[in-house]
């Protein structure tokens, strides 16, 4: 029963561009999906897996200047996202042989720090992000 609610429930979300209308709102809703996605996987890890994260940002950017950039190359919408998660896994891989080597605090620190270091390349790569006016 639950997973049939599930796939009726998953079924709706995918028709509902069909019958929204406007494209603002299709917009806002993925920028919420986006936003609830990147919610759970910080749930997921400080909750479950008890570390506490605040680098998160950091592959979030790198998901979205992969697709930024691929989307501004021409290519698809399916080979975009897949091409985005195979850059993202492999940066959140780099991170992770990083990360993994403190516990607590030093977890967090290093966390910081690797947020901070994406956004210290996105910010000065003006070739690659465009800088502070962004793609």
């Amino acid at each position: 029963m639950r997973r049939l609610a599930l796939a009726v429930a998953l079924a709706i979300l995918a028709t509902v561009p069909l019958w929204v209308g406007s494209t603002y709102y299709v917009n806002i809703a993925s920028q919420i999906l986006f936003y609830a996605i990147f919610a759970l996987a910080v749930n997921v890890l400080a909750g479950y897996a008890g570390l506490v994260s605040l680098g998160h940002a950091g592959l979030f950017g790198i998901a979205a200047y992969a697709a930024a950039k691929l989307l501004t190359a021409g290519y698809g919408h399916a080979s975009v996202g897949a091409g985005a998660l195979g850059v993202t896994l492999v940066a959140a891989a780099a991170f992770a042989v990083l990360a993994l080597r403190g516990t607590g605090l030093g977890f967090v620190m290093i966390t910081v720090a690797l947020g901070q270091i994406v956004w210290g390349v996105a910010y000065r790569w003006i070739s690659l992000t465009n800088g502070d006016n962004g793609i």
